[in-house]
């Protein structure tokens, strides 16, 4: 088999492997649980889970969705989160090649996908991810590809500090907290991988995701504008979006000026 289809296959199933942990992550880091043990255990009855039954994506598939011991359902985001960070391990794969930078890539991703689960639920970005995830970006940047230290750390400080400018800003104007300072810490995260310009297209991608969210609810729902959205989950899709063609696209814009 050529190398320039094992690599996506190997990426694939570490993807898996990888996304199956994730799930780990998403569940028991908001309650402040270890993340190693003890082992993996049925949210409904407590039963362990066999080996054979913690197999990614195909445990699911092959159980219905229930647990083997109690019949209960198990949640469709433990499937999803897997088969969500291999493909994205096999777009790092293709898009980088096997390079330091694909392995990097692909760091970043399980970081995007790990937090926007978790604010998708808990509505939190834990310091936990988000602030080993910054130093990772900084320690990484002169290994992915085109992007220097000192681009990095600049994308880190202007994530942080423009969001940061428009939490101060909010919360002079109306007294009280429009978004969370673990927003401020994620977008900090993203420009420390991808520096100036990658952290600019993701933010601009995170925004237009988050007011046609946010519109799509207040037409759908009939939610007011006070409501909370998980804003780090579009960070997450503007994070993603950037990391494959965020220099591409701030090119090409900054040519049309």
């Amino acid at each position: 088999m050529s190398l320039h289809i094992l690599l996506p296959v190997v990426a694939g199933l570490l993807g898996l492997v990888i996304g199956s942990y994730l799930n780990v992550v998403i569940h028991r880091l908001p309650r402040g649980l270890s993340t190693v043990t003890p082992r993996s255990s049925c949210p409904a009855c407590g039963a362990p889970i066999r080996a054979r039954d913690n197999v990614p994506l195909v445990s699911w598939l092959l159980l219905g969705g229930r647990c083997r011991a109690c019949g209960a359902p198990i949640s469709w985001r433990y499937p999803a989160i897997e088969a969500v960070t291999a493909l994205l391990f096999v777009a790092c794969a293709v898009r980088f090649g096997p390079t330091p930078a694909a392995a990097a890539a692909a760091l970043f991703c399980a970081l995007m996908v790990a937090l926007a689960a978790i604010d998708a639920e808990h509505l939190i970005l834990p310091d936990r991810l988000t602030l080993p995830g910054i130093a990772a970006g900084l320690l990484l940047a002169p290994w992915v590809a085109g992007l220097g230290f000192l681009d990095a750390l600049f994308g880190a400080l202007l994530g942080a500090g423009l969001l940061l400018a428009l939490w101060g800003g909010w919360y002079l104007l109306r007294r009280e907290e429009g978004m969370g300072l673990g927003d401020v810490k994620m977008l900090a995260l993203i420009g420390a991988f991808l520096g100036v310009k990658g952290v600019l297209v993701a933010l601009f991608f995170a925004a237009l995701s988050g007011a046609l969210a946010g519109l799509a609810l207040m037409w759908r729902k009939g939610v007011g504008l006070k409501a909370k959205l998980p804003f780090g989950a579009f960070l997450a899709l503007g994070g993603i979006v950037s990391l494959f063609a965020g220099r591409p696209l701030a090119d090409w814009y900054l040519r049309l000026l």
